[in-house]
């Protein structure tokens, strides 16, 4: 069995290499006193010696490997040899497995408690790794995913339910405890979403089993129980926690409330529904402690962001943010809302619902059911003295035309429209029902946007594109300077779940009104309007913006091909109506000639 080097003292150490002096070893030690954390730690704190510095030198010494987790690719039978709770008490992971020995990276390789015990737990002999504390702790929050334990509380669930009928106001009532299952199984799944990084969680019943579906980066991950009756207990405490009637199973209710998650206040938005086998939740998960929302940290590239700006800051007009459900919208408008949130500055938003809550900022909850909806609480805000509206989708011709007669007297006003490309969106309005002069009195710019997904970079490699893609990457017309750098991919790793992507970027594309969009708009001109958006200086399609992100490896061409999908159907269809117009002129021209 590897035993560690164990009669030697960091201080000590540190002070005959001369990394530390041994003024600074004493000052170190009175405040470990205080603090009582390790010396390594606190000579590492007080800035005396740097991480590497200090791990290179244990390496050297004890004779064991410094291993860098970034890069490492793990084996989740191996890690889950050693207990979640284990590794985050003892500061280590199990790395790998040679000859029957067990390769153990520690941040403190000379914790000799720490490792007698890593040796009684694993029953293996166990040779000692030297690794970085700070990338071991965040590698523990995503090799140690909660899908067993969820699995695990499930089955305690479905076996505390019993075989017999069941009361649900019972289990209501008994769950007041902590410590029930649907009470632990509910706390484990939100504190396994949020170290995902999960927008939502999706709880579907089906015939024999529930589906427990979590979306990280736009893409569902599914976790099967099979314990089916565990859906209505689940369901259940949902609606008491979100303030829904419990009684009623037959129609969709819509609620939310807040928890705590691992020092985050997460806003929870549900959703039920009754289907076929019970009643499905939909939660979407809104990190209300992430921080300030911000333009700056939108993606939008440096040239649409100064035009986007100067947009925001113009005294009245309407600005429309577009894409489909999913694509960011929302994120980009409160990052505009944050930067014209000024005390001189009154803002009143319309929003179903309202997302984040902003201080300063008078937010109305639309609420059809009483008849609240977007174009009456729109009219009442305008007797409110607003300098800023912001309404959350425009749905109905009533809600545009009072939000273009807004944005002709005085206000400001932002909103959203569901569409697939900028140029078709002002041509949206007018197909509601606005009159073609309002719209062009009013708009100022539209923004359409999408979120790629951005390759992990712990997987990252170069990607050779295949022949069908060389074909189509011909199509946009690339500098071949730029095609050197080669495209990247993510092979898949334990940090990104094995799917090669992690976050999200968003994809831009701008028009800014001139005058000859404007005159087309007047006369309803579609092609004309068309065309001069095209040539306006800021236009560029949001496959090319995509593409520019691929070509610095921050995406994959899938992404690319993905988002241009639109674009490039519309190139398609303009190119096929052109080869037609130029056919019936060849055929003009030809009848011509004969007669």
């Amino acid at each position: 069995m590897a035993e560690p080097k164990r009669k030697i003292r960091i201080g000590d150490l540190l002070v005959q290499n001369e990394v530390i002096t041994d003024q600074q070893l004493q000052t170190a030690l009175k405040e470990q006193k205080n603090s009582g954390r390790k010396l390594g730690r606190t000579l590492i704190d007080l800035g005396y010696v740097e991480e590497d510095s200090l791990l290179n030198i244990l390496s050297r010494q004890l004779e064991v490997p410094f291993v860098q987790l970034r890069n490492y690719q793990f084996d989740q039978n191996l890690v889950k040899k050693l207990p979640e709770a284990l590794a985050r008490r003892f500061r280590s992971i199990v790395l790998a497995e040679q000859g029957g020995e067990l390769l153990v990276g520690m941040a403190d390789p000379l914790d000799i408690f720490a490792y007698d015990e890593l040796v009684r737990v694993l029953k293996q002999p166990v040779k000692q790794a030297v690794v970085r504390e700070s990338e071991l702790l965040s590698t523990l929050d995503l090799v140690y995913r909660r899908t067993e334990e969820i699995a695990s509380l499930a089955e305690e669930l479905e076996d505390e339910l019993g075989d017999d009928a069941f009361d649900l106001a019972d289990l209501s009532a008994e769950s007041e405890s902590e410590e029930a299952p649907a009470v632990k199984l509910l706390k484990t799944l939100f504190e396994d979403a949020v170290q995902a990084r999960s927008s939502d969680i999706h709880i579907e019943p089906d015939e024999t089993v529930v589906r427990i579906r979590q979306r990280v980066d736009g893409v569902l991950q599914e976790q099967v129980m099979k314990e089916k009756r565990v859906n209505a207990a689940l369901v259940l405490r949902l609606k008491l926690m979100a303030g829904l009637n419990i009684s009623e199973k037959r129609l969709p209710q819509d609620g939310r409330f807040n928890i705590r998650v691992k020092g985050s206040s997460i806003d929870v938005r549900v959703s039920t529904m009754p289907v076929q086998y019970g009643e499905s939740v939909v939660m979407r998960l809104l990190d209300q402690s992430s921080g300030t929302l911000d333009l700056n940290v939108t993606g939008m590239p440096d040239n649409l962001l100064k035009n986007f700006r100067r947009m925001i800051h113009k005294p009245h007009g309407m600005i429309l943010v577009t894409g489909p459900t999913g694509s960011g919208k929302t994120t980009t408008l409160y990052g505009a809302l944050t930067e014209l949130n000024r005390p001189e500055v009154k803002i009143i938003t319309a929003e179903d619902p309202v997302e984040y809550r902003l201080p300063r900022i008078t937010q109305v909850q639309v609420n059809p059911r009483i008849g609240l909806h977007f174009a009456s609480v729109l009219r009442a805000a305008l007797r409110q003295d607003p300098d800023v509206i912001l309404v959350g989708e425009m749905r109905d011709q009533e809600t545009v035309e009072i939000g273009l007669r807004a944005a002709m007297t005085g206000h400001l006003v932002l909103s959203t429209l569901h569409t697939n490309d900028s140029i078709s969106s002002a041509m949206r309005l007018i197909d509601m029902g606005a009159e073609p002069f309002l719209v062009a009195s009013s708009l100022l710019g539209i923004v359409a946007q999408r979120l790629v997904r951005k390759v992990c970079d712990n997987c990252r490699e170069p990607y050779e594109p295949s022949e069908q893609e060389k074909i189509w990457l011909d199509s946009f017309n690339l500098d071949p300077l730029d095609l050197e750098a080669g495209f990247v991919h993510g092979r898949g790793c334990y940090q990104c779940s094995n799917t090669g992507y992690k976050g999200r970027i968003g994809v831009y594309e701008m028009l800014e009104m001139n005058e000859p969009m404007l005159d087309a708009l007047r006369r309803q001109d579609v092609s004309g309007f068309t065309r001069a958006a095209r040539e306006s200086h800021l236009y560029r399609p949001l496959g090319a913006c995509a593409m520019d992100y691929a070509l610095r490896g921050i995406t994959s061409l899938p992404e690319v091909a993905r988002v241009a999908a639109t674009s490039e159907a519309d190139v398609s269809l303009d190119e096929t109506d052109a080869a037609l117009a130029d056919k019936a002129v060849r055929d003009a021209a030809e009848g011509a000639e004969e007669s």
